[in-house]
């Protein structure tokens, strides 16, 4: 069905609790693994159904954050979803008590259980109140930054759309764009820090109700964290530093020196080559053209997928006044459709999105027959290493894209070893932060200070007073509304660089290792997945080191 055809109903709270209520008591008298497997799969099914309107209101407040209606259907869902946890717990409690739970784990796995266990420890009747509070706060900041209006070169801009502006060669556009994009973002600092300010306090509450003592070891369970812990994340971290960040430094330099610049500023960062880093070609239109040819081209699997995806109105990709800023994938489980929502802005990031986020509308559409739901998802780390691979898979087409392909792969492959150290900082930043959740907005900003110099110190921060305030945390939306997330895209990326050495020995069996690490979905953790694919632990310093140093030696021989 394509997407403008999909209805949207309301789901009523009370309606919606008495029909899960009744589905949970049809499992729980079960008296056969066989009839409570029947039984689950129904609530599970009634479920998907509800979720399914939720990412509707969701993605169609995303695309127009000022229609009124959606308006009011998202701030509906920021208020009842917490209220229907306790019935959905309900749920998830009758099934890992389950007189049947044993064979209901040979027939659906033990990661299923793992996870839902997991989910059992992240919620009580007692914060229902704070979680509405948190939704609230978290669509308040989305909101905010999709209402920015920045007049620059003669337009009205979005922050989505000034990003082209700081990659111009002429670096006088690039100063005053960047200090166009800050000064926005100075404009609201009180609101960004009371906005924050609330939630980690709110989010400490929380964890306080259900017996932490502190948010993180929270935020670790609602990331779904069932192979590695905070110690393990603290050895990956400690590795990036030893051997990522010489190697991004010793990258940087030499992008100040093809710039002519003694050293990189702010407004420098994002320029690689002197005469331009290199935009695709086409219109938009052209562009998801080409990305179908390409994906039929690549495999069976992605030719048919990409063919719906396209038939099915399932992406929404240009730049929009009032359209909420960054993308996603979402997957609306009752059409079993994934759906895919970006900013193109004329980068090579519109590439990125393009398959970034087809990597992971690729899961999802592979998964989308797969019952119960919990066996067509995965932890978010594992999510991010379909669609982060996926960009690298798509190399041998980008000259459909670029005229200098060659180029592109250069930048591409740079910003994921310079990424690492900026996903660990933020990671960084937001155990600091909430292990000390009374810090002032102005002790948070100089620890972010304390850790670029750390991560990124071939950056000079002065001359751009949001950046030297220690202030660009703020414009990172996955730590207002996501904590702990962005681990998950660095341990991800650490994958994707293996896939990317393996391609280039031998793509096809890559590409094999590829699917069956997607078809590992549900099934396995991330630590036992990426070694049933005979793929390096990213938790070991030394594998890490070996990854970075082959992604190196490809760039110094192109330089």
């Amino acid at each position: 069905m394509k997407f403008s055809q999909m209805p949207y109903t309301r789901p009523e709270l009370e309606a919606t609790k008495a029909a899960l209520i009744k589905l949970t008591e049809t499992f729980e008298q079960a008296n056969s693994a066989d009839i409570a497997a029947e039984a689950y799969l129904a609530a599970d099914q009634f479920l998907c159904q509800v979720g399914t309107m939720g990412a509707l209101a969701y993605i169609r407040h995303s695309i127009d954050t000022k229609d009124a209606l959606y308006e009011a259907e998202q701030a509906y869902f920021d208020e009842v979803e917490p209220l229907l946890q306790e019935t959905v717990k309900r749920l998830e409690l009758a099934l890992v008590e389950s007189p049947h739970r044993a064979e209901l784990e040979r027939k659906f796995g033990d990661v299923m259980f793992r996870n839902i266990e997991i989910s059992l420890k992240t919620f009580s009747p007692d914060i229902v109140a704070d979680l509405q509070q948190e939704n609230k706060l978290c669509t308040e900041y989305e909101k905010l930054l999709a209402s920015a209006q920045i007049a620059f070169d003669g337009k009205t801009l979005t922050l989505s759309q000034m990003t082209p502006y700081l990659e111009s060669k002429d670096r006088n556009v690039r100063i005053a764009a960047l200090n166009a994009r800050s000064a926005w973002f100075l404009t609201y600092t009180d609101k960004l820090d009371a906005l924050f300010d609330e939630l980690v306090k709110l989010r400490t509450e929380i964890a306080k109700k259900l017996g932490y003592s502190s948010f993180t070891e929270l935020g670790y369970y609602r990331m779904t964290r069932n192979c590695y812990d905070k110690d393990m994340v603290a050895k990956f971290r400690e590795g990036v530093r030893k051997y990522i960040v010489p190697i991004a430094a010793r990258l940087k330099k030499e992008q100040a020196a093809r710039l002519g610049l003694s050293g990189l500023k702010m407004y420098d960062d994002a320029l690689l080559f002197p005469d331009g880093n290199e935009n695709p070609f086409g219109t938009p239109e052209e562009i998801m053209e080409q990305g179908r040819r390409m994906y039929h081209e690549l495999s069976p699997e992605t030719g048919e997928f990409i063919d719906f995806m396209l038939e099915n109105e399932l992406f929404d990709v240009l730049s929009r006044t009032g359209k909420a800023g960054g993308g996603y994938c979402a997957y609306l489980s009752g059409f079993k459709s994934p759906f895919i929502f970006a900013n193109f802005n004329g980068t090579s990031g519109d590439i990125d999105v393009l398959t970034h986020e087809a990597g992971h509308a690729l899961n999802a559409y592979l998964c989308r027959d797969t019952e119960p739901s919990a066996l067509r998802e995965c932890t978010y780390e594992t999510a991010e290493v379909h669609s982060m691979s996926m960009e690298f898979f798509t190399w041998p087409w980008m000259d459909r894209f670029f005229k200098n392909a060659d180029k592109y792969r250069y930048v591409h492959l740079t910003g994921a070893l310079t990424f690492i150290p900026y996903g660990v900082m933020v990671d960084e930043f937001q155990h600091k932060v909430y292990e000390n959740p009374e810090l002032s907005p102005k002790e948070r900003n100089e620890i972010w200070k304390t850790l670029e110099s750390i991560y990124r110190p071939w950056l000079d921060l002065s001359d751009t007073p949001f950046f030297d305030e220690g202030r660009r945390w703020q414009s990172q939306a996955h730590i207002y509304e996501r904590p702990f997330y962005y681990i998950d895209y660095c341990l991800a990326q650490a994958i994707a660089l293996s896939f990317w050495a393996q391609t280039q020995a031998d793509s096809t069996s890559a590409w094999e290792k590829y699917l069956k690490f997607m078809n590992l979905t549900g099934t396995e953790t991330f630590t036992s997945a990426i070694a049933a694919c005979d793929l390096p632990d990213p938790f070991d310093p030394e594998a890490l080191r070996e990854t970075a140093d082959a992604a190196a030696k490809w760039l110094d021989n192109r330089k």
